[in-house]
């Protein structure tokens, strides 16, 4: 990326996938029976509802750290939202957030660096861009880890891989 423009167009790309493909995942989980929802599946954090609720957890934390409003959790593994629905909703429109994080973003915060305080109350620092792209990834590898429950327990698995959002948007390389 070279200028401000190409790494806000594709922080904003990545925001736009986030909530796609935390939608095609809510609409895949929409019909595991409660039984499945809230088994232990084998995934770090258990059962598919423990694991949509560590994906709102750290969305929120994240999000919190770079607005200057940090949320503090004394373990990634809290249940902050039981209800389900209330849960999928929430989950729903977390990117928006990062779209209007993105869209304000001063051109020379890629080049910048975070400053925040861990889950386990140590202060750090990393580079504002990487931090922001690990977002998005580790929303990913926990998404991965609720389509593998959903394969176990034999219900449709949504194909919500990066490359099918990019297609379906039609955003082919200038070339």
């Amino acid at each position: 990326m070279t200028s401000a423009t190409d790494f806000k167009s594709h922080l904003s790309m990545l925001a736009g996938y986030h909530g796609w493909a935390n939608q095609l995942l809510l609409e895949g989980v929409a019909p595991v029976s409660p039984e499945h929802y809230r088994a232990d599946a084998g995934l770090f954090f258990g059962s598919i509802h423990r694991t949509l609720n560590h994906l709102l957890l750290a969305d929120r934390a994240w999000y919190g750290r770079f607005v200057g409003r940090p949320e503090s959790y004394a373990r990634l593994d809290l249940e902050i939202e039981p209800d389900r629905a209330a849960l999928a909703e929430a989950l729903a429109e977390r990117h928006l957030l990062w779209k209007e994080l993105i869209a304000a973003a001063q051109p020379d915060a890629a080049a910048g660096t975070l400053h925040y305080t861990t889950t386990a109350g140590e202060p750090s620092a990393t580079p504002w861009l990487a931090t922001v792209t690990h977002v998005f990834n580790h929303a990913t590898h926990h998404r991965g880890q609720v389509t593998a429950a959903l394969t176990r327990y034999g219900y449709a698995c949504p194909e919500i891989d990066l490359i099918y959002f990019v297609r379906q948007r039609g955003m082919a390389a200038a070339g």
